[in-house]
């Protein structure tokens, strides 16, 4: 790539790191998306996401039913022990896999101008208000910019120091796309011991399986058939999903160190994005809808700093950690809590039970980890 400097480098493109892009390319920025796969590929993910996204999608330019994503309006709980409660989603959402909606958004940021180069970030230094940025290919790009948009876990965070990353995270996820009977409009979320799996349809009529679980847990087993049989299956919807589907990948797709740890919505002068910046529990079925929230908090910010709104660096920095604790501290809370009190085998059945006699509550849970339409400036 010949280019070196740009206003904005974009480290990461997932769906933080892609919506950014694209916001801050349609503000007449130039930006470069840093990626190291290529496109499509499928992730780890629920892929299910808020229709509080749905505004801000709109203003980028992107529909997802345009390329076949399920609009989801109910939801399903079911316990280790098959005790199961439904409700309607407040806000609903749709489902649609990674492998789509990345690809889709990945060729609309190269149509609003954004340039993208496949390789890895290996290091970033920011001296004289300046960021300087090398890839493992040797090349080296100048921003006024960094966002770190790069997921849950990178070699770059051992290099900012940053606290989670010492920690050993104890969570594995395992994702699969199957094809067979399951309703279009329904998200279901079904627990066993250890652990939960988000079930939803995408495009393609495929439904997607992810579940994740306590790495303790599973190592006890010599292999993912082995576990799901003598685990997954103990919850009979879920021995009901995976034994009258059909897979569409040639094996199970996994994900270790899955850390829920506390992050820094800023670190070295980068700014953080969607799991870069802090995860919620895949419980809460809203880490997607978080990411590109998160984008569009750091692009508001980063197109007034850079058209000189905002006059100073450490100005920015702070109102992006403000505004980024306001509008997801509480969500990630309630995340931590309903995640927790899930966990505990011996509670989730009394809990469902409390739920079936107060069904007001389940609507009010689902609010408190997730938001409003998302309005746009």
């Amino acid at each position: 790539m010949k280019k070196k400097h740009f206003d904005v480098i974009v480290i990461g493109g997932g769906l933080a790191g892609l919506t950014s892009a694209i916001h801050l390319a349609k503000s007449k920025l130039e930006v470069l998306l840093i990626e190291k796969n290529e496109y499509p590929k499928h992730k780890v993910c629920g892929e299910y996401v808020s229709n509080e996204v749905l505004p801000y999608l709109e203003f980028l330019g992107f529909n997802p039913f345009e390329f076949g994503a399920k609009q989801i309006s109910n939801f399903e709980l079911t316990t280790h022990n098959n005790k199961r409660i439904v409700a309607n989603l407040p806000l609903g959402g749709f489902g649609m896999s990674r492998y789509e909606m990345d690809f889709q958004l990945y060729q609309l940021a190269i149509k609003n101008g954004v340039s993208v180069l496949q390789d890895s970030v290996v290091d970033v230094n920011f001296e004289a208000d300046n960021f300087q940025v090398k890839t493992k290919t040797n090349q080296i790009f100048q921003a006024r910019i960094v966002i770190g948009a790069y997921g849950k876990r990178s070699n770059l965070d051992v290099q900012f120091n940053r606290k989670f990353i010492k920690k050993k995270s104890p969570y594995l996820g395992v994702k699969i796309h199957v094809s067979g009977d399951f309703p279009e409009d329904k998200v279901a979320l079904h627990n066993f011991k250890g652990g939960y799996c988000g079930v939803s349809k995408v495009e393609n009529n495929h439904i997607n399986l992810c579940y994740i679980t306590n790495f303790e847990a599973f190592k006890t087993y010599k292999d993912i058939a082995t576990f799901q049989e003598e685990v997954l299956f103990k919850n009979s919807e879920l021995k009901r999903l995976f034994k009258t589907t059909i897979s569409q990948f040639e094996k199970p797709i996994t994900i270790s160190q899955i850390s829920f740890e506390t992050k820094q919505p800023v670190e070295n002068h980068i700014i953080m994005c969607g799991d870069t910046a802090g995860m919620i529990h895949p419980l809460c079925g809203n880490g997607m809808g978080m990411a590109i929230r998160s984008a569009q908090l750091a692009s508001e910010l980063i197109i007034d700093y850079l058209q000189g709104k905002i006059e100073l660096r450490k100005t920015l920095e702070n109102r992006y950690t403000k505004s980024w604790k306001k509008t997801f501290g509480l969500r990630l809370k309630a995340g931590h809590s309903i995640a927790y009190l899930f966990r505990q085998d011996w509670l989730a059945p009394k809990l469902l039970t409390v739920l079936r006699w107060f069904p007001f509550l389940m609507p009010m849970i689902i609010k408190m980890t997730h938001g409003k339409p998302m309005k746009i400036k």
